[in-house]
């Protein structure tokens, strides 16, 4: 079994996944699979070794896992069980995002831009972090991994980040002039960090920091929960993919082509992720109401 796994961990890194967790799971599964003496995978002994997890979701990943892995090894030998998915009932809830105003997102600013040391490039380090985000909707993790070299005439270069895919993210006019004026300041730097982003001490600035920085502007900003959402950096993401949205065409063909624009600039591998952010456009979700009406009276769509 182990063998298996690892011609399948293998194949699956080719492709470009990290697989971190999926390492981890498959080798528990095939110590467990050893100890029981089988030669074959069995659907039972799948949600044996599952249902030894402490959540519902957990349950859940350890078996889909192994459903994956499954399906793919019984392509050469189909000794081995077919398990039907979802096997634990398990449906993932997102918690909708908090959706920052623009009135919100200048008041984040000029928080950031009374960020001390007032000498410091600090202030202007988060300056421009936010505008940056709320600009392009990157991830956080992307925006903090950037280096000069990837300033290009065309946009940003994200390299190699979530699923493993680089792609270009174009600039507004807006966005470039503002990024010149921080690289002025950033150059000035005596650093041998080539990263966009430094911290207080010099150094690549960390998810961490900029996280507990960010918790502390939302409070100089004062920013609290709405109707149970939370502001988080993260926010920003969802808060550019919503105005993307809402400033969709209103033909549905139309929006269809947008969705997908929307979900490469984004960066995502499944399109579902994009069509999440309907949640908080409602106008959109209004059309696509009357649309399944009109189609499930007999219309046209």
């Amino acid at each position: 079994m182990i063998n298996a796994v690892e011609s399948y961990l293998a194949v699956r890194h080719a492709a470009g996944f990290a697989l971190f967790n999926t390492r981890y799971l498959l080798h528990s599964f095939a110590k467990f699979h050893t100890e029981h003496e089988e030669t074959h995978i069995r659907a039972t002994t799948v949600i044996d070794w599952a249902s030894r997890a402490a959540s519902l979701a957990q349950r859940h990943r350890r078996y889909e896992t192994i459903r994956l892995f499954c399906d793919c090894i019984r392509l050469e030998d189909n000794r081995h069980e077919s398990l039907p998915p979802n096997h634990f009932g398990y449906r993932k809830t997102r918690p909708v995002p908090h959706i920052y105003s623009a009135s919100e997102i200048k008041c984040l600013i000029l928080a950031a831009s009374q960020l001390r040391p007032r000498a410091s490039l600090r202030s202007h380090t988060y300056v421009a972090l936010i505008s940056l985000l709320t600009a392009t909707g990157m991830r956080i993790s992307e925006a903090l991994g950037l280096f000069f070299s990837d300033i290009t005439p065309d946009g940003l270069l994200i390299r190699k980040t979530k699923f493993q895919k680089n792609r270009i993210v174009p600039l507004h006019p807006t966005a470039v002039t503002g990024l010149r004026q921080y690289l002025i300041r950033r150059r000035k730097m005596r650093c041998a960090a080539e990263h966009l982003f430094l911290s207080e001490r010099g150094g690549p600035l960390g998810y961490a920091e900029a996280y507990q920085t960010f918790k502390k502007l939302l409070k100089s900003a004062d920013l609290v929960p709405v109707h149970g959402r939370r502001p988080s950096i993260h926010g920003l993401r969802h808060t550019f993919a919503v105005r993307a949205l809402e400033s969709s065409p209103r033909d549905r063909q139309r929006i269809d082509r947008h969705m997908l624009a929307l979900a490469t600039y984004l960066g995502h591998v499944n399109i579902d992720a994009t069509y999440w952010y309907l949640e908080s456009t409602p106008h959109l979700l209004r059309n696509i109401a009357g649309a399944s009406e009109t189609f499930m009276r007999g219309g046209q769509l």
